[in-house]
C-alpha cells in the first residue's frame, strides 16, 4: 500500500498576494464546554478570511452556546458526544452554504485562528486541496504537546508513512479543505479517530495534500483527549483501530473516493481566484 502521494511541505507559500479570502470560506469549530475559550478563538479570527464560522455545541454544560452567540458566531447543536460526531454536523450545515474551503479548528485556543490564512491560501490559489496544519513542523509552546500526545501522533504517523506511503508530520485539528472534496471523502467517523481517518481518505482519493507549519500553546482548560489517562489510552485505541480498519480496506475504498472526486469537480469546478 505504499508509494502514495507525496505531500507538499514548502513553508515558503506562506507568502502570497492575498490580502483578504479570494474564496468563500466557513470555519468549523466543535466545542464542548469552552465558555472561557471560545470567545478568543473567535476574536482572533482575521478579518476578511473567513465568511462564516459555525460553533457546534457538543452537549455542553456551561455557557458556550451562549458565548459563540455573543461574539458572532452561529450556533448548531449537536446532542451526541464526540470530535467526529460535532464535526459531521458542521459539515451538514455547511451543505446548506455551499462554501468553496472549510476550515476546521479546535475551541480552547490552542490553535492560533490568526494563521488561518496559511492553511486557505494554498487551496485559494489552486496548489492544494487539502491543507493540515503541523505543530511539529510549527512553534509548539514548551508543554503544550503532551509526551503522550507526541508519542501516539509519532507512531500513527509512521504507520500511514508504511501503509499508504505519505509523509505526514502531525495529525493536527487545524486544517482546511476545499468543501467539494471533503463532502466527496464521505467522512463517516464520530468519534477520536476523525482527523485520521480525514488524512487517509484524502490520500486515497488522490487529493493534493500539503503540510504548513503552524503554533501551539496550551488551550484554556483541559485538554479533552490526552489531558488524562483514560482520555489518552481511548483515543490511542481508537486511532489504531482505526488505522487498522481502514489498511484492511483501502483497496474496495480507494477507486470508489477517486470516482467520487473526479465526479464532484466535473460538477463544480474550481473558482477563480483571479476573480
Amino acid at each position: 500500500m505504499g508509494g502514495g502521494p507525496a505531500l507538499n511541505r514548502d513553508s515558503s507559500r506562506h507568502a502570497r498576494p492575498f490580502i483578504s479570502s479570494p474564496v468563500k470560506t466557513l470555519a468549523i469549530i466543535p466545542a464542548f464546554n469552552e465558555a472561557q475559550a471560545i470567545g478568543p478563538v473567535l476574536g482572533d479570527l482575521p478579518d476578511g478570511w473567513v465568511d462564516e464560522v459555525v460553533v457546534v455545541n457538543n452537549a455542553s454544560t456551561d455557557a458556550t452556546k451562549a458565548n459563540a452567540r455573543a461574539a458572532g458566531a452561529t450556533v448548531v447543536d449537536e446532542p451526541q458526544q464526540g470530535y467526529g460526531a460535532a464535526c459531521l454536523r458542521g459539515i451538514a450545515y455547511a451543505e446548506t452554504r455551499q462554501p468553496d474551503v472549510v476550515v476546521f479548528l479546535d475551541g480552547d485556543y490552542s490553535d492560533h485562528p490568526e494563521e488561518l490564512p496559511r492553511l486557505v491560501e494554498p487551496i485559494a490559489a489552486d496548489e492544494a486541496d487539502f491543507v493540515v496544519g503541523s505543530r511539529i513542523r510549527g512553534d509548539a509552546e514548551p508543554g503544550a504537546l503532551l509526551p503522550q500526545a507526541q508519542v501516539g501522533n509519532r507512531f500513527a504517523c509512521s504507520l500511514m508513512a508504511r501503509l499508504w506511503g505519505a509523509d505526514y508530520t502531525d495529525l493536527g485539528p487545524f486544517r482546511a479543505i476545499r468543501f467539494r472534496d471533503l463532502l466527496a471523502l464521505d467522512m463517516q467517523d464520530e468519534t477520536f479517530g476523525w482527523t485520521i481517518e480525514m488524512q487517509i481518505r484524502a490520500l486515497e482519493a488522490g487529493l493534493r495534500v500539503e503540510e504548513v507549519p503552524v503554533s501551539y500553546r496550551r488551550g484554556i482548560g483541559p485538554s479533552k483527549i490526552t489531558g488524562t489517562l483514560s482520555g489518552t489510552v481511548k483515543a490511542s485505541a481508537k486511532i489504531l483501530w482505526t488505522i487498522g480498519r481502514m489498511a484492511a480496506t483501502t483497496h474496495r475504498r480507494a477507486p470508489r473516493l477517486r470516482e467520487r472526486v473526479d465526479r464532484a469537480r466535473t460538477d463544480a469546478p474550481t473558482p477563480n481566484p483571479g476573480g
